[in-house]
């Protein structure tokens, strides 16, 4: 199988990397505007495979969408950073232009493809890319968010409880960003709940920290988070390409699911060979439901922000789909 990665920035490269180690593809390739920083980026990649034992092949282009037809399935990680003295919809505005030709363009050469966005805002860009994905179901575009957030939570958790991560199992919901929703009730040490290994207090805490999990890096570093993205859309990939059918948060198109629809937002799904195949519907309580709902309202002022800019002739939620 073909896999495209659209994006040559950190997240692209890193997502690329990954692929290309664990052989979930033949071949990947990885486009963007900037020539030769792509195809140095492919050729680097491709250099190291005597060395880390990998066949994978990698291919840089520049542009050159028709290098990636036939792919089963494509990464968008496209876009800008927020600058200083940028708005938020001046962020959606351009991001939104990004992804609606990416798409627009892959669409054509890859019409069966399944779509995983990795493009911020997240929520709002995985709508934008399944407005410019038309008539590609919902079910084959969706959004990296809660995979890369879940493990930010297992990792806090884990050097607090001095403990393996891998013994950790947990989801969340909701937008990516500060209104996403942890679920202690949910969070569970080797099949143990959560609350026998910590106090109340203290959970709290990290679920604070896992919802600036993003922010807290920009500010060590000067720049966002690179290499626990790549290898979060490099697991999507890879359940989708070996039909695992594994149960991630993602970001998915909702039909009346938890009470909400006509909207993308972090749920818990089942990832395979035909995309999402299946959204899971978990027994929230009232509470829990509720920070469910309250999120969804923040990003459906996003959502609405993209409509309002008129850059796509249909929106979610239309009777005639185009």
């Amino acid at each position: 199988m073909k896999i495209t990665v659209i994006g040559a920035g950190n997240v692209g490269t890193a997502c690329t990397t990954e692929i290309a180690e664990k052989e979930i593809a033949e071949e990947i390739v990885l486009l963007d505007v900037n020539e030769g920083k792509t195809k140095g980026k492919a050729l680097d990649i491709w250099e190291a495979s005597a060395i880390l034992s990998f066949d994978t092949r990698v291919k840089g282009v520049s542009e050159d969408y028709s290098a990636t037809a036939n792919s089963g399935v494509i990464v968008v990680t496209a876009g800008i950073p927020r600058k200083p003295g940028m708005s938020r919809d001046d962020l959606i505005s351009t991001n939104a232009h990004i992804v609606k030709s990416v798409v627009e363009n892959s669409v054509k050469y890859s019409p069966e493809a399944i779509f995983i966005v990795v493009s911020n805002p997240l929520d709002v860009m995985t709508y934008a890319a399944y407005l410019a994905a038309q008539p590609i179901k919902s079910s084959k575009v969706f959004g990296m968010a809660g995979i890369l957030d879940t493990s930010r939570y297992k990792s806090f958790l884990a050097v607090e409880l001095n403990i393996s991560p891998k013994s950790i199992h947990a989801i969340l919901m909701g937008g990516h960003g500060d209104s996403m929703v942890p679920l202690p009730r949910y969070t569970s040490v080797a099949g143990i709940p959560i609350r026998e290994f910590i106090s109340e207090e203290k959970l709290n805490e990290i679920i604070e920290r896992t919802k600036k999990g993003g922010a807290e890096l920009v500010n060590l570093m000067g720049t966002s988070a690179w290499y626990a993205p790549g290898a979060a859309a490099a697991q999507m990939v890879e359940a989708v390409v070996r039909n695992q059918k594994r149960i991630f948060p993602v970001c998915a198109g909702l039909n009346d699911e938890y009470g909400l629809k006509d909207m993308y937002l972090g749920v818990p799904v089942v990832l395979g060979k035909n995309g999402i195949e299946k959204i899971i519907e978990l027994q929230l309580t009232k509470e829990e439901l509720e920070l469910v709902h309250k999120s969804a309202r923040e990003v459906k002022e996003l959502m609405k922000v993209l409509d309002d800019m008129n850059l796509f002739e249909k929106k979610f939620g239309d009777k005639n789909p185009i």
